[in-house]
């Protein structure tokens, strides 16, 4: 298996018969194909390296192409390649020779080890056992990464031609450890804006309201805003808004085994009232858009 050299699919698009409704669906940490190379590369085992995958958010949020959204979905794995990352966050310490001079190396995500290419896996697990050549972190970039957003980047202007404006829904998920500052309270999802700054407040209360009215302990940005997908795709004055959703893991799965638990239809289903809540709000909020721009 082999994803830069066109031997594999990296990603792919699961599209709706028609494009009926403002929203494009993005799983950027859900893939779960390891390529050989890859794993022989690794001091990891094959269950360890895994652990910073968005465990089977693809399938949770699988019925957005029925209610006819987009959905595009990664089939590499985070801990190859973190496309909700600058394209060039990269570590120095990771590479055999020089990196390029426009790489970022001095971001806090390069310096807590997930840059573009991660050094780790989740628990501070180090993912290889020697120092990768340089050239094989900037193919994975120009193969996979700059690919990917070139396809989210068209998907979103489609919509927004069509639509008038453009929602973009990321779907993610946290490990069940997370509890809110300073308290022992579980947050089961977190809507992230941006703090305001990637989509519509209306839309970000409206996800809260949602996810509550279900029984879900939901909250707002903390700790989780949204990472550089979320920040680089919103411009709410553009009509173009980006929410990043975090599911708590251990609602739908062991996070020891990776295996799904019996509540993960129950948790599926759930996401499938929301997308619809989702749509079924976003009719009036078209219209208070396309009024506020006349």
């Amino acid at each position: 298996m082999d994803w830069v050299t066109g031997d594999f699919d990296p990603f792919e698009v699961r599209e709706p018969e028609t494009q009926s409704i403002p929203f494009v669906f993005n799983s950027p940490h859900s893939g779960r194909l390891y390529p050989a190379q890859f794993l022989a590369a690794s001091r990891l085992d094959s269950l360890s390296i895994r652990r910073s995958e968005d465990h089977y958010v693809d399938e949770l949020f699988a019925d957005a192409p029925a209610f006819g959204a987009p959905f595009l979905l990664a089939h590499f794995p985070r801990a190859y390649l973190d496309v909700n990352r600058e394209p060039y966050e990269l570590d120095p310490r990771m590479f055999e020779g020089p990196l390029p001079s426009y790489a970022n190396i001095g971001s806090m995500r390069v310096a807590g080890g997930l840059g573009t290419v991660p050094r780790i896996v989740a628990e501070n697990m180090e993912i290889y056992a020697r120092r990768l050549p340089v050239d094989e972190a900037l193919a994975r970039v120009e193969g996979i990464y700059k690919p990917y957003h070139a396809c989210l980047r068209r998907l979103i202007a489609r919509t927004h031609a069509r639509f008038g404006l453009a929602i973009l829904i990321d779907c993610h998920s946290m490990p069940g450890s997370i509890r809110l500052s300073g308290s022992d309270v579980r947050p089961d999802f977190i809507i992230g804006d941006r703090y305001g700054t990637s989509a519509s407040a209306e839309l970000s209360r409206a996800a809260l309201h949602f996810l509550q009215d279900m029984g879900f302990n939901a909250v707002r940005n903390k700790p989780y805003a949204g990472g550089f997908i979320t920040e680089h795709y919103g411009r709410p004055v553009r009509g173009l808004h980006a929410l990043q959703i975090e599911v708590n893991r251990a609602l739908y799965v062991d996070e020891m085994t990776l295996d799904k638990k019996p509540e993960f239809d129950l948790i599926a289903a759930a996401l499938s009232t929301f997308i619809r809540q989702m749509v079924d709000f976003s009719i009036g909020f078209s219209l208070d858009s396309a009024l506020a721009a006349e």
